[in-house]
């Protein structure tokens, strides 16, 4: 776990151009605490970090970035909890578990703190009485995915799932599913362990030697890309089946250049963190959501060979 109060952190380091005028200043006040399921050094979550804290950059305002050291839904509640018990301005929170953490966020409506969901939570947010979410809509995203793969002419896809309990997850395997089914398809589902890539590595070898069926493989974040990459090279089926997965790192990037992956399922992680400090700074300043309660979509959209080495300019810059 890290938390900062990022926006005096930052700009003592003179990251980004200082900002002047009566707004940033009757924003000195104003402090947010960010509570994800994902660790900052995680290459996905440092993305939404960035975002986070540019916008505190941006705006002239205090962020708080917090996040269990591992998926683990009881300490986030009580991270969720701490927070709350701060008194902050506004609450970021991911929502990977609506069960887990309803309890913890409740007590955070209860308070009367304005709560924005990012990244996970796109069923969840309304049930929990937040003011919006802000990310891609999972199952969707899923079968968008399913769909592209099967144009391609895979069958039969290896969905390889690095965070099992994460309800996001399961939603993107279902969409990939029922889009496998409505063309004659089906999906095998293989659960690893990306804190033992050794492990992951052979776990994805074995379900492809089990099943010589399988023609097509989606990993549902880009951790899993690195293992099965090398699962593939193992095997002898590197660029053989038609492989694509979630979410962009440098990995992804190249391999994508040198063909060996179809796409990557882009959901815009920067704008997540960026547009959930913003709004819920416009929020405390005007009482108003864009467009009334509302999921804010930052995806999906597709990275590919085509448009790799446009992208792979700003992940360079932490903002992809």
């Amino acid at each position: 776990m890290w938390a900062c109060c990022l926006a005096s952190v930052w700009a003592a380091c003179g990251e980004r151009p200082s900002q002047s005028g009566d707004a940033r200043d009757a924003r000195n006040d104003i402090r947010i605490v960010a509570v994800t399921h994902g660790q900052s050094a995680d290459p996905f979550w440092s993305v939404v970090a960035n975002g986070i804290k540019d916008a505190a950059q941006d705006l002239g305002v205090r962020v708080e970035y917090q996040a269990p050291t591992s998926f683990d839904m009881v300490r986030m509640s009580q991270l969720i909890d701490a927070a709350v018990a701060s008194r902050p301005a506004g609450l970021l929170v991911s929502i990977p578990d609506a069960d887990a953490l309803r309890g913890a966020v409740g007590k955070a409506t209860a308070a009367r703190i304005p709560v924005i969901s990012i990244n996970s939570g796109a069923d969840a947010w309304q049930p929990l009485q937040l003011l919006a979410h802000i990310g891609q809509t999972e199952y969707e995203a899923g079968r968008a995915s399913g769909e592209r793969l099967a144009r391609a002419g895979a069958r039969k896809i290896l969905c390889v799932n690095h965070e099992v309990g994460n309800l996001a997850l399961d939603e993107r395997c279902r969409g990939l599913r029922d889009a496998l089914g409505a063309s004659g398809g089906a999906i095998t589902i293989v659960a690893v362990n990306l804190a033992d890539p050794d492990d992951a590595q052979q776990r994805i070898a074995s379900a492809l030697s089990r099943d010589a069926q399988i023609d097509g493989i989606l990993t549902l974040g880009p951790g899993g890309a690195a293992p099965t990459l090398a699962a593939l090279r193992a095997t002898g089926k590197l660029g053989k089946l038609k492989f694509g997965t979630f979410d962009l790192s440098a990995d992804v990037l190249q391999a994508l250049q040198r063909g060996e992956m179809l796409f990557a399922t882009d959901q815009q992680p920067y704008l997540q963190g960026y547009l959930g400090v913003t709004l819920l700074v416009k929020y405390l300043e005007t009482g108003a959501i864009p467009g009334g309660q509302q999921v804010i979509r930052t995806g999906p959209g597709f990275v590919t060979r085509d448009n790799a080495a446009q992208v792979a300019q700003m992940i360079e810059r932490g903002v992809r």
